[in-house]
């Protein structure tokens, strides 16, 4: 049974930062790309940024130069660095890999 689970997603002021992680089980972690998508109200779910197995990153362009991704094979984690935060940047975060979705963590951006 494979199993996302996202934390770390919280109420944070603009340009401040969060560290989102995603826990996987019942995959062999290391041989699957990584994503990330958000959705905020109203809106369609939208790719933040992916992972390649290699370790090779694409960041949609409202996120560039702010995010970062990475991963911990050894750990079955992939994180996501958000610093500068704005406030169009909340929504409900979502970890994804294939046809796997985690629960979503809620990001809030406001002061």
């Amino acid at each position: 049974q494979v199993q996302l689970v996202e934390s770390g997603g919280g109420l944070v002021q603009p340009g401040g930062s969060l560290r989102l992680s995603c826990a996987a089980s019942g995959i062999f972690f290391s041989r699957f790309d990584m994503k990330w998508y958000r959705q905020a109200p109203g809106k369609e779910r939208d790719l933040v940024v992916t992972i390649s197995t290699g370790g090779m990153t694409n960041y949609a362009d409202p996120v560039k130069g702010r995010f970062t991704i990475s991963r911990d094979n050894a750990k079955n984690t992939v994180y996501l660095q958000m610093n500068r935060l704005k406030p169009e940047d909340t929504a409900v975060y979502y970890c994804n890999t294939r046809v796997w979705w985690g629960q979503g963590t809620q990001v809030t951006v406001s002061s």
